[in-house]
């Protein structure tokens, strides 16, 4: 990562502020004005923005981003996000996990999809006001073309079944259930209306009354949730939508999971790759995130040979000369000067809203900020690239709030840190463990033979 901190914005509104600081406060990363902590990632700016672009124009991305654990991939991921929003795409960030949400059953993956979709005007859940924007859209376009009010609905269902004619090549049910809704919604039966919808999201156990009314049957499929992100793309453009940004967070959890499912999802998201790149989807730009050994392992990407043919990236050059146009792209994480970087950065925008910003410029200076970096990537066992989301909490929640509140509060007389276990993640955790035990890997444990 680079070592020179972010160029703000000479004004941040306060909410922005108060978003980004909370979220550090609680050791999580921020979901939005992410713009305001970038560090280093200049490198990758002009290529993801041609990438988003075509996709803008109609095109399909598929990206790998590869990194340890802490070396920063849902930040990036959230950070391309905001600059795929600025564009108006729709936003969904999945978290791939065994029970929750299994790569190998698309139709799962659909569902957490439209649960997570977002847009520049609304949050989580943006699936209903995208639909409605969707008929409103259709009916102006009827009414441009010099239909009349009693023509409309005629004229509706014409666009419709013209905007959804391929779609309904493989998955005619979504056409079907978009319908069903718009005459529950002219019947005034909210209700039913909510349900249908629902079943489009790919909920299961919808009420059977409500899918015979829409004419459909049965729940979403693996095959189907193919068809129904196909319909889904359709309804973001013609909405006024320019596409869909996707991210499948922690896909590494694969290699946790029981080897007949690995197996399958591997080949679910080998196929997935091969429909972004045949053009199925235009308008998608599907983003994957792992560490090094999901990628390079046998019991990750390695496991399927078709797949890691998709993912093969030269990475045996310096990492200044990484290419950002490849299909996979590695964060090379934090080192302990941008690391630092990273904290001054922190201390001044938390500053431009404190009570004294002169004292606490001066009381959490540089050095001070260095020391902590240090103390924290130390309690990690070195491990500085594991260390800023615990960093930033500790620098945020433990020095500036206390300096910001108590006028002789002084970090170097009056803070210790501390870590306890209950604070970290699994990964931390098993590093400060080794600080604790003396064995930094399993090379440094005696065993008595």
């Amino acid at each position: 990562m680079s070592t020179t901190g972010p160029s703000r914005p000479a004004q941040v509104s306060a909410a922005r502020r108060r978003t980004v600081i909370d979220a550090l406060r609680r050791g999580a990363v921020p979901e939005s004005g992410l713009d305001l902590l970038a560090t280093g990632l200049d490198r990758f700016e002009a290529a993801l923005d041609a990438e988003l672009d075509a996709v803008a124009s109609g095109g399909s991305v598929f990206k790998a981003v590869r990194g340890e654990y802490g070396s920063g991939k849902t930040f990036f991921t959230r950070w391309l996000g905001e600059r795929a929003k600025r564009r108006n795409f729709a936003v969904a960030e999945i978290q791939i996990s065994e029970s929750e949400t299994p790569l190998h059953k698309l139709e799962t993956v659909y569902r957490r999809l439209t649960e997570r979709l977002t847009t520049s005007s609304f949050p989580p859940s943006a699936l209903r006001p995208v639909v409605d924007a969707w008929f409103y859209a259709l009916e102006e376009d009827a009414l441009a073309a010099g239909a009349t009010e009693a023509e409309l609905p005629q004229e509706v269902e014409k666009l419709l079944v013209a905007r959804l004619a391929e779609v309904s090549r493989h998955a005619p049910s979504f056409a079907t259930a978009l319908r069903g809704y718009r005459a529950a919604l002219a019947e005034g039966d909210e209700a039913t209306a909510a349900a249908v919808l629902a079943w489009l999201g790919g909920q299961p156990h919808v009420a059977a009354a409500a899918r015979r009314s829409a004419g459909v049957r049965g729940d979403l499929d693996h095959f189907g949730a193919l068809g129904f992100l196909q319909g889904l793309l359709t309804v973001l453009r013609d909405s006024g939508h320019t596409g869909l940004f996707v991210v499948l967070d922690e896909v590494e959890t694969l290699q946790r999971v029981r080897s007949d499912a690995r197996d399958k999802a591997l080949n679910a998201l080998r196929q997935l790759i091969d429909e972004v790149h045949s053009g199925r989807f235009p308008g998608l730009y599907l983003v994957i995130t792992g560490t090094p050994a999901f990628y390079d392992g046998q019991q990750g990407v390695q496991r399927l040979a078709p797949l890691a043919q998709r993912l093969a990236t030269d990475f045996t050059t310096d990492p200044r000369f990484d290419n950002p146009r490849a299909v996979q792209i590695r964060l090379p994480g934090f080192s302990q000067e941008s690391l630092v970087g990273l904290g001054t950065t922190i201390r001044e925008l938390y500053a431009d809203a404190a009570h004294a910003p002169e004292r606490v410029k001066t009381v959490v200076d540089d050095a001070y900020v260095a020391d902590l970096a240090r103390a924290v990537g130390g309690a990690l066992g070195g491990k500085v690239g594991v260390a800023p989301r615990l960093f930033l909490k500790k620098l945020v929640g433990d020095v500036l709030d206390r300096v910001d509140q108590f006028d002789d509060f002084d970090p170097r007389q009056h803070y210790r840190l501390t870590v306890a276990s209950s604070e970290l993640t699994d990964v931390e955790r098993n590093l400060a463990a080794s600080v604790a035990g003396g064995a930094a890997s399993a090379d440094d444990i005696e065993l008595e033979l």
